[in-house]
C-alpha cells in the first residue's frame, strides 16, 4: 500500500493524546484508591488534559488533508451501523468533548461530589466525567484500529494484533510524554509514569515484533491466474493494462525499494521501542532532556512504524497491476 501521510499523523497524534489522558487519569484514580500517594495537583492534571486535547485536535486537523471534499466530512458519520470509519468519526469528537469538560471542571475548581466510597472517600463529578472520557478513549482506540483490522483482503492488517498494537503504542507514547511532563511539573508521579511507559513500550515491542513475524510468513493466495480469472498454467504478463497509470496504481502500489523498507523497519524498532526504554531507565524526575529525547525518538519511530504499517500491506489487486508498462 502507498502510505497516506495525513493518516500517519492522525493515528500517531491521537494515539499519544489518548495515552497521555489515560496516564494522568489512571494516576488520579490510583491516588483515590490509595494505591498511589495523593500528591497530583490539579494544575498538572489540567495541563495534561489540555495537551491531550491539543494532540487530538491536531490529529483531527491532519485527517482533513486526506479528504477530497473536506466540507463533506460530516457525512462520514452517517454509516455508523456498518463502518468503523464512521464510528471513529463519532468517537473522536466525543472523546475530545469529554476531555474538555473534564479539564474545565478541574480548571474552575468544581469539586461537586458524585458519591462516596465505602471507606468515606468522596468521588468528584470530574472523576466520573474522566471515567466516561476513559471509556471513550478505549472506544476510539478500537474504532481506529478496526478500520484496518476489519479488511480481510489485506491479510497483514486482518489480525487482532493490529488492534493491540494501536492500543499499546498509543499508551507507550502517552505515558512517555506524561513522564516528560512530570519532570517539568515535579508532581511526584515520575516513577509511576516512567515505569508504565517502559512496561507499555516493552509490550508494544513484543506485539509489533509478533506481527512482523506473522506477516513475514504470509503467502498470498492470489495468483496472476486468479487475478484475471483465466486459469491457464502458462500466463505471462507483458503490460500493466494502463500505459499512463491509474488510481489503483497510484493509491495501492508504492515505489520504495527493499533497502528503504528494511532500513525503516530497523529504525522504528530501535527508535520507537529500544531507545526510549534505555533512556527512561537512565532518567529520573529531574532528567528533562533525557525524557524529552525519549519522547522525541519514540514519536519519530512511531511515525516510521505507521509508514511501514502501510508499506507492509499488500493489496491483492497488485498481482494484476504488478508490471509497469
Amino acid at each position: 500500500m502507498k502510505p497516506a501521510f495525513s493518516v500517519i499523523f492522525l493515528t500517531t497524534l491521537i494515539g499519544a493524546g489518548q495515552g497521555l489522558f489515560l496516564a494522568y487519569y489512571s494516576a488520579e484514580v490510583f491516588s483515590i484508591l490509595t494505591i498511589l500517594p495523593a500528591s497530583l495537583n490539579e494544575s498538572s492534571t489540567v495541563s495534561a488534559a489540555v495537551i491531550s486535547l491539543l494532540l487530538l485536535v491536531l490529529g483531527l486537523a491532519a485527517s482533513f488533508f486526506h479528504l477530497g471534499h473536506p466540507e463533506r466530512a460530516w457525512r462520514a458519520a452517517a454509516m455508523w451501523r456498518t463502518s468503523w470509519l464512521s464510528r471513529e468519526v463519532i468517537a473522536l469528537p466525543t472523546t475530545m468533548g469529554l476531555i474538555f469538560v473534564y479539564a474545565a471542571l478541574k480548571f474552575f475548581g468544581i469539586h461537586s461530589t458524585a458519591f462516596v466510597l465505602g471507606n468515606g472517600t468522596p468521588v468528584e463529578l470530574s472523576t466520573m466525567v474522566g471515567l466516561l472520557a476513559m471509556l471513550s478513549v478505549f472506544a476510539l482506540f478500537i474504532c481506529t484500529a478496526m478500520i484496518y483490522s476489519c479488511l480481510k483482503f489485506l491479510r497483514q492488517w486482518h489480525s487482532p494484533l493490529t488492534v493491540l498494537n494501536f492500543f499499546l503504542m498509543g499508551c507507550a507514547s502517552g505515558f512517555t510524554l506524561a513522564a516528560l511532563l512530570s519532570t517539568s511539573s515535579a508532581d511526584g508521579y515520575f516513577d509511576y509514569f516512567s515505569g508504565m511507559a517502559i512496561a507499555f513500550t516493552l509490550l508494544a515491542l513484543a506485539s509489533r515484533y509478533a506481527s512482523l513475524v506473522r506477516n513475514r510468513g504470509l503467502r498470498s493466495p492470489t495468483t496472476l491466474q486468479s487475478a484475471i480469472g483465466v486459469h491457464h498454467p502458462n500466463i505471462r504478463q507483458l503490460a500493466q493494462g494502463a500505459m499512463g497509470g491509474s488510481f489503483n496504481t497510484r493509491a495501492f502500489i508504492h515505489t520504495y525499494g527493499a533497502a528503504v523498507v528494511r532500513l525503516a523497519r530497523r529504525y522504528f524498532l530501535v527508535a520507537a521501542f529500544l531507545a526510549p526504554i534505555a533512556l527512561l531507565v537512565a532518567s529520573n524526575e529531574s532528567a528533562i532532556l533525557l525524557c524529552a529525547l525519549a519522547f522525541a525518538l519514540q514519536y519519530s519511530g512511531l511515525l516510521v512504524e505507521r509508514w511501514y504499517f502501510f508499506i507492509e500491506a499488500e493489496h491483492p489487486q497488485n498481482v494484476y497491476y504488478q508490471m509497469i508498462s
